[in-house]
């Protein structure tokens, strides 16, 4: 439809998250709006078919735009007025509200290896973004959402996901937005799960019944660990959802908000000593993510706090952990560089030798008062996409000194995309 002239001045002057102007927001009357997202399985398609909804008591979102994938999208329905300009759908609801359908197909292949998001006969593994691409709105100032999600399911079929269940319904609820979306990993299908509520984080690990997935064992490694980590940090999620399976997923783990996936085969500790498993734990917890360059920290605090993790649960031994870092060591020895875009197996390796040393200086120079907890407590509260300064100012803090250790001049790679601070 022919829309986009009309609308080329909402273009032009819409930003996601801006407001209407005060003197219209100053209005009396309630300020939350009903959304709720219906997602039908199809397996026999390898479709999800979304309906989305809002309900408001008066004009409070205005405008609701989705990026989208039009090779794996298709508008279904809608009614207010729509918009589709390449991958970017652009929705006017109507002043009580409105809905959109769409369908969409959920597979997708990795580095053109295995599946990170997949619907079959028996089950499904995928993000929420998967099925609801992310999307931003224009709204009153102040206006927020109460969103819930639902599923339309083959028969016998569950389902799983980072939220509460409540009668076949989730809320869900994230503070940072006033608009509210459903995130993280969404395991469906026959399914086999165990529950736990472990250091005050409820723990569910979910996989299709069949799989080879070590449920309850990945649930007494939590046990053993998970206390550990509330000690490093300064406060684990509420939820924690682990979800499994076998071929064709992807043979590797991916963290999201709150959830991660794993592949049913990778081992809960390999035998280096390190735990694919505890990785992506520590990717959840800490939520950290790095700025251009610097994936390095991002990986290599989750590398080591896997390792740590394992000893100070005495999950393995002194012994063998000295054996671990020895051997992360010498496969650092594979790279030459620290800073780059994505942290390869070597520069992690690195990375982790790299934050060893920077635990020593700090207990030295703290008099055995602080440790690199402290540090990845500081980057964790400040919930910025951390670098090398925001490393060095939270070290300089704890001891009153420039970090050796963080020296460009020790960071190969690094000296182009960043400067020491005094």
């Amino acid at each position: 439809m022919n829309h986009f002239s009309a609308w080329l001045t909402v273009f032009c002057g819409v930003l996601a998250g801006i407001t209407v102007p005060d003197e219209v927001a100053a209005e009396g009357g309630s300020i939350d709006y009903k959304v709720s997202y219906q997602v039908t399985l199809e397996p026999s398609a390898a479709v999800a078919r979304v309906e989305f909804r809002i309900d408001q008591p008066r004009f409070l979102l205005r405008e609701w735009r989705m990026q989208i994938d039009p090779e794996r999208f298709e508008l279904l329905d809608s009614d207010g007025e729509i918009v589709m300009d390449g991958d970017q759908l652009t929705w006017i609801p109507n002043a009580a509200g409105g809905f959109v359908v769409w369908n969409i197909a959920i597979g997708h292949r990795r580095n053109g290896d295995g599946y990170d998001a997949w619907l079959g006969d028996n089950w499904g593994i995928f993000r929420a973004e998967d099925v609801i691409p992310r999307a931003s709105t224009r709204t009153l100032k102040g206006a927020v959402s109460d969103t819930e999600l639902r599923f339309s399911l083959p028969r016998s079929w569950s389902v799983v996901t980072e939220y509460f269940d409540r009668d076949g319904t989730f809320h869900v609820d994230r503070p940072e937005r006033r608009f509210d979306e459903p995130t993280g990993w969404i395991v469906a299908g026959k399914l086999g799960v165990r529950r736990d509520t472990i250091a005050g984080t409820r723990v569910a690990i979910a996989a299709p019944v069949g799989e080879t997935t070590r449920r309850l064992e990945a649930l007494a490694l939590m046990r053993w660990t998970l206390p550990e980590l509330a000690r490093a940090l300064p406060g684990l999620p509420e939820r924690l959802t682990i979800v499994s399976a076998g071929e064709p997923m992807w043979r590797g783990a991916l963290s999201a908000p709150a959830s991660l996936f794993i592949h049913a085969e990778r081992p809960l500790i390999s035998e280096n000593a390190t735990s694919p498993l505890l990785h992506e734990v520590v990717h959840v917890a800490t939520g950290l993510r790095g700025e251009a360059g610097y994936d390095w920290i991002v990986e290599g605090l989750a590398e080591f706090y896997s390792l740590e993790l394992l000893l100070r649960s005495d999950t393995i031994s002194k012994r063998r952990h000295a054996a671990a870092r020895r051997s992360q060591r010498e496969w650092s020895s594979a790279t030459s560089t620290l800073c780059g875009d994505v942290s390869t197996g070597a520069t992690t390796a690195l990375a982790v030798t790299l934050f060893a040393e920077l635990d020593a200086e700090i207990r030295a120079g703290s008099g055995g008062n602080a440790t690199l907890d402290n540090v990845l407590a500081a980057v964790v509260v400040a919930d910025q996409p951390v670098n090398l300064n925001s490393l060095r100012k939270a070290v300089k803090d704890l001891t009153g000194r420039n970090s050796e250790t963080l020296h460009t001049d020790k960071l190969p790679g690094c000296s182009n995309i960043t400067r020491e601070e005094s």
